[in-house]
C-alpha cells in the first residue's frame, strides 16, 4: 500500500455528502417525481415526498453510518435546519459536519452581492442557533455560484467549498490574494441525480459506485485521489438505495487503505499541503 498521498498513509478517501433539504422546498415547485398540477396550485404530493426526508430518510442513514463507524458531511439549508433544528442538532451530536447549503432554493447566481451575502448569513445563523458549531463548508443550490460567490464566502469565515466538479482530488484556487479549498462534490455518485425520475435501479447504482471505487483505488497507488458520494434526505434514504450505499460501504472498507472523512477534514488537511494542486483562475 502507498503511503504519503493522505493523512496516516490512507491509500484512498471517500468522502459522503448527506444532503439536508427537506423543509426549505418551494411550494409550488417541480422537485419531486410527482407531475405538477398546475403553476399556481401548492402540490401536497411534492411536501409529503419531502416530509418522508426528516421522518424516514435522515434517521435510516444516521443508523447507517454509526454502524458503519463512519463521519459525513451534511449540507444543510437553512430554511431546513429552522423547520427542523432537531434533526440538524442531531447529525452534529453524532460527530457528523454541519456545512451550509443556502439558506433557501432560491438561485444565488441572480442576486445581488448583498443579498447573496444576506442569504449565507442566515445560513450560518440557523445552523449555529439549532448546533452550535459555525459551518465552514459551502454548497450552492444546483452547484451554481456567481462571480461574487468565493469573495463573500472568504469573507464569512468559509474555508472550502465544493461545487466544482473538475478533478477527483482536493485543490485550492486563489480568492482575494489567498488559498481556499475545493473538496470536489460529485454528479456521478449523486443519487438526485440517478434516482430523480425512477430511471436507475438500486442494483446499477451499486454497480456504478464499485466501479468507481475500482478505478480510483487503482490510480491511489502512483497518485492522491478522492471519491465523492452523494446522498439526499428523502432519495438516499429510501430503504432499498440505503441498503445499496450500505452494501459500497461494506466494498470499500474491505480494502487496505480506504478511509472515510468528513469534507471539513480534508479542507483542512489539503489547505496546510505543499503539494495540493493550486488554481489562481
Amino acid at each position: 500500500m502507498s503511503a504519503g498521498y493522505w493523512p496516516d498513509g490512507a491509500r484512498l478517501v471517500i468522502s459522503v455528502s448527506m444532503q439536508f433539504e427537506a423543509g426549505a422546498q418551494p411550494d409550488k415547485a417541480p422537485y419531486s417525481p410527482f407531475a405538477e398540477m398546475d403553476r399556481e396550485t401548492v402540490n401536497i404530493a411534492t411536501g409529503k415526498w419531502f416530509d418522508y426526508g426528516v421522518k424516514e430518510g435522515l434517521p435510516r442513514l444516521l443508523d447507517l453510518w454509526d454502524r458503519k463507524g463512519i463521519k459525513v458531511t451534511s449540507h444543510m439549508v437553512g430554511q431546513a435546519v429552522e423547520r427542523h433544528p432537531e434533526i440538524a442538532r442531531e447529525i452534529v451530536e453524532r460527530g457528523h459536519e454541519a456545512a451550509a447549503h443556502g439558506h433557501t432554493w432560491e438561485p444565488h447566481w441572480r442576486m445581488s452581492p448583498d443579498e447573496e451575502r444576506a442569504s449565507y448569513s442566515r445560513n450560518i445563523a440557523a445552523i449555529e442557533s439549532a448546533t452550535g458549531t459555525r459551518p465552514v463548508g459551502f454548497n450552492a443550490f444546483a452547484l451554481r455560484n456567481s462571480l461574487n460567490t468565493l469573495s463573500i464566502l472568504k469573507s464569512l469565515g468559509f474555508l472550502y467549498y465544493i461545487d466544482d466538479t473538475s478533478r477527483d482530488e482536493p485543490f485550492t484556487v486563489e480568492v482575494d490574494g489567498g488559498r481556499f479549498g475545493v473538496v470536489p462534490y460529485t454528479r456521478r455518485n449523486n443519487d438526485i441525480d440517478r434516482f430523480h425520475m425512477l430511471s436507475l435501479s438500486g442494483a446499477a447504482f451499486g454497480s456504478d459506485l464499485r466501479d468507481e471505487f475500482d478505478m480510483l483505488y487503482a490510480e491511489a497507488e502512483t497518485r492522491r485521489r478522492l471519491m465523492s458520494v452523494s446522498v439526499h434526505d428523502r432519495i438516499g434514504g429510501q430503504p432499498g438505495i440505503a441498503k445499496v450505499v450500505s452494501d459500497f460501504v461494506d466494498y470499500a472498507q474491505g480494502h487496505p487503505g480506504v478511509v472515510f472523512m468528513r469534507k471539513d477534514e480534508i479542507a483542512c488537511w489539503a489547505l496546510e499541503q505543499a503539494d495540493t494542486p493550486h488554481e489562481t483562475a
